[in-house]
């Protein structure tokens, strides 16, 4: 679902990321450099693995919900456990998608790097990293918000849904400035 495919955009705006430091890292005349790229191709590698992951969190994470509202409710008690495990399962279904928030906006740093100090002929692919990392936080709340709307308490939501709040606000700003420096590095508009 959305939540999977956010979380494989966000693992795809990495590996663009990554990339660009893997090919930063080879660049003629850049010898001296190669342990800096390569350390930064590390970073991008260990969050790649984590947004692949996620891809199959959020999936088992759909499976939980779709399974708790398979439970028996004949009875007032197999009702009440039912509807524990639909919260729970719910709350988890929250949390993977915020966990991959979290995981994309971390990317921002390695892509930020790489336009400023990468290679200049694969500007562009950091640019599409950073469009990439975007599109993975953006997807990821909204199954954020989807699933916060049928959980039932509230009050825990409050810090949570901060907390996307701002993610996304800092992704908005992030993401845009990486672009325009891209446009400016490249002549574009």
């Amino acid at each position: 679902g959305g939540g999977s495919v956010s979380a494989a955009m966000g693992a795809m705006g990495i590996a663009l990321g990554t990339m660009v430091a893997n090919l930063s890292s080879h660049k003629k005349g850049w010898d001296d450099r190669w342990e800096e790229f390569s350390d930064w191709a590390e970073k991008g590698k260990a969050l790649q693995d984590e947004l692949v992951i996620l891809i199959d969190e959020d999936t088992l994470a759909f499976n939980k919900i779709m399974d708790a509202f398979s439970l028996p409710k004949n009875s007032a008690g197999e009702k009440e456990a039912r509807k524990s495990a639909i919260q729970s399962a719910t709350l988890n279904a929250i949390l993977v998608p915020l966990k991959t928030m979290r995981t994309a906006f971390r990317g921002f740093e390695l892509i930020r790097e790489m336009v400023k100090k990468g290679n200049p002929n694969s500007i562009s692919d950091a640019g599409v990293g950073a469009l990439a990392l975007r599109a993975c936080v953006m997807g990821a709340w909204l199954n954020v918000q989807i699933n916060a709307a049928s959980f039932e308490d509230k009050k825990a939501l409050e810090e949570i849904l901060k907390e996307g709040e701002e993610i996304v606000a800092e992704t908005s700003k992030i993401e845009f400035s990486i672009l325009q420096e891209v446009k400016a590095l490249i002549g574009g508009n």
